[in-house]
């Protein structure tokens, strides 16, 4: 009985969350991890050094949300949304793939099919490095975040937490990703194809020093958008809801 009222209360929450999230950013989200898995099936620098996919050309904006949500609606927050967006993903890449199995005598769709249908290995690869990375930079950001609230000013604290954080997850995604599909499973389903274990770790530092750099362009704007939200009290139900919910639990604990 306790598991089924906890799966009422996360669904609950969740529900609440959606509706008090902004539309847009939970939109650029789920937006950007497709992109990104999508582009993550073209390699666009390789040589016997450095090997750099398409998907770092998108990725710097799924870690910005995933920074605003988290300074300003929490960890638990943050990786929740992180779920949905993966779920989604998921889901996309499923109809996808239906669509470039369904013949057709119109044209030659072939090449189209081909990136519809993409690769299950890329997928799952994907969906482990990004859940992966997600649940480790929205935990970073929130221990810098708590360490520096009450030694900082507000604008300092969120771009220190954000810079830290994204590099070591953007570093994370890149490297695991780049080691299950270009030394695991390339080898075996690309006739050879593969990157080497320093091209992989290369990749990952290269990719998290440029969409570090990206993050920062971009970070001006992340702030500005909490501090609106700030201004407009927004979230104010989801808020309500997760107070009401810790003194619920904190009675019950003490007696």
């Amino acid at each position: 009985m306790k598991f089924k009222n906890k799966i009422i209360k996360e669904i609950k929450e969740t529900k609440i969350l959606l509706h008090n999230i902004p539309t847009l950013l939970v939109t650029l989200f789920v937006v950007s991890v497709i992109c990104m898995n999508i582009l993550a099936n073209k390699t666009l620098v390789q040589n016997k050094w450095i090997a750099i996919d398409g998907g770092i050309l998108i990725s710097w904006l799924s870690f910005l949300c995933m920074d605003i949500i988290t300074k300003y609606f929490g960890l638990k927050a943050s990786n929740t949304i992180s779920i949905l967006a993966a779920i989604i993903n998921l889901l996309t890449c499923f109809i996808f793939y239906i669509t470039s199995i369904i013949p057709s005598n119109a044209n030659n769709y072939d090449a189209l099919n081909s990136v519809l249908g993409g690769s299950w290995f890329i997928l799952l690869s994907s969906t482990i490095a990004f859940l992966s990375s997600a649940f480790i930079n929205n935990i970073i950001n929130t221990l810098i975040n708590n360490l520096l609230k009450n030694k900082t000013n507000n604008k300092t604290t969120f771009m220190v937490s954000s810079y830290t954080s994204t590099f070591i997850g953007q570093f994370l995604d890149n490297f695991i990703f780049s080691i299950l599909v270009f030394v695991c499973f390339a080898p075996i389903f690309w006739n050879g194809f593969h990157w080497t274990i320093l091209q992989c770790l290369t990749c990952a530092i290269t990719g998290a020093i440029l969409e570090l750099i990206l993050e920062i362009l971009f970070s001006p704007i992340g702030y500005k958008i909490i501090t609106k939200w700030e201004e407009n009290n927004l979230g104010s139900q989801y808020f309500n809801l997760i107070r009401k919910e810790n003194n619920y639990e904190s009675i019950n604990h003490r007696n």
